[in-house]
């Protein structure tokens, strides 16, 4: 059966205002760029750049940011349609600061945020029914009414055959007690065909040992979450998803499948401006793979190709890369294949 569109994504949006300064220390910034943001806003644009016919559910406020998220998304030709404006709420903001290769002190401002006021209602209002693929975020998950409106849409995605993906998106910041983020996140993947994740997200989202993480909001951004991530992994699959996709930064992703089969799709080397987005980048190109039928392997590559070519540039969802700007990249290192 044929679908509208190909891919939704469902979560947040932002202005990013991103350091112009690159290499400053945060406190002797001068200026910032201003861009859209938001995991899924950023996958939705990403897909649609290569693309893929995509549609978006978030939320904005009735306030010029608002404006500004949906003027772009508009000229990018994502369907913003289902997006509700609510003003009681405020349009998100995040800033950050580039001292590459690994210094990218990041602020979100997201109390009395739009997109995590999506309901029950907005996602009726939703294609789920009429996608190939639903694609969330784990910060959905954080508070209500976004979490249950996100388990109500992946259940109906669920129900109407679209594969489902979860891209973990673990933002310890977000979560009122951050071991709380595994118990939530456990109980959404029966609905889930695919999960995306670091190391550090897959062992957030499956950590038994919550003492690992009694750590206050202040400490926990810069922690990185130990663990058995092959085991993590193995449990994850016993939950329900076909697959566990593991991003390993410059060595590319490695796909763990239910059968056990792990499937390594290698990475390109390139220097590093922003790692910002990079993961976007990825679920974009991977999600355009899975939509086209390329299998696990070639639909990894790209989303590694994508990763690529945004981590040597500014911004996120502006610096995605076209199918054309992707294959001129790769063709240095033998194509996808």
């Amino acid at each position: 059966m044929s679908k509208t569109y190909d891919s939704l994504h469902m979560g947040r949006s932002s202005i990013d205002l991103y350091s112009n300064d690159i290499g400053a220390p945060f406190v002797e910034i001068n200026s910032f760029a201003a861009y859209v943001g938001g995991s899924p806003t950023n996958i939705s644009v990403g897909g649609r750049r290569l693309g893929l016919k995509t549609a978006l559910l978030t939320a904005v406020g009735a306030d010029p940011i608002g404006d500004f998220i949906m003027h772009f998304l508009n000229k990018e030709g994502v369907e913003t349609r289902f997006i509700p404006r609510k003003p009681a709420h405020r349009t998100s903001a995040a800033v950050l600061g580039i001292e590459p290769p690994d210094k990218f002190p990041l602020v979100f401002y997201r109390d009395n945020c739009a997109d995590i006021n999506l309901n029950i209602d907005d996602v009726l209002a939703a294609p789920l029914g009429d996608c190939k693929v639903f694609q969330f975020a784990g910060t959905n998950l954080s508070r209500e009414p976004s979490r249950s409106a996100t388990m109500f849409a992946a259940e109906l995605a669920w129900d109407e055959g679209a594969t489902v993906i979860f891209d973990i998106d673990f933002r310890p910041d977000q979560w009122h007690d951050v071991r709380a983020f595994g118990v939530v996140a456990r109980s959404v993947l029966r609905l889930v065909d695919v999960v995306i994740g670091t190391e550090d997200e897959i062992n957030a989202a499956m950590l038994s040992d919550v003492s690992q993480m009694s750590l206050t909001h202040s400490q926990v951004s810069d922690t990185k979450v130990a663990g058995d991530t092959r085991s993590a992994i193995e449990v994850m699959l016993q939950l329900g998803p076909e697959a566990v996709v593991e991003k390993i930064g410059p060595e590319g992703a490695r796909i763990h499948l239910n059968d056990g089969e792990i499937i390594d799709a290698p990475g390109f080397p390139v220097e590093v401006t922003n790692i910002l987005g990079a993961g976007d980048a990825f679920g974009g190109g991977f999600v355009y793979g899975l939509v086209n039928d390329w299998g696990w392997y070639k639909s990894a590559r790209l989303g590694n190709a994508c990763g690529a070519i945004v981590v040597t540039e500014h911004g996120c969802a502006n610096f995605m890369p076209t199918m054309p700007e992707v294959e001129a990249f790769v063709a240095p290192y033998g194509g996808l294949d």
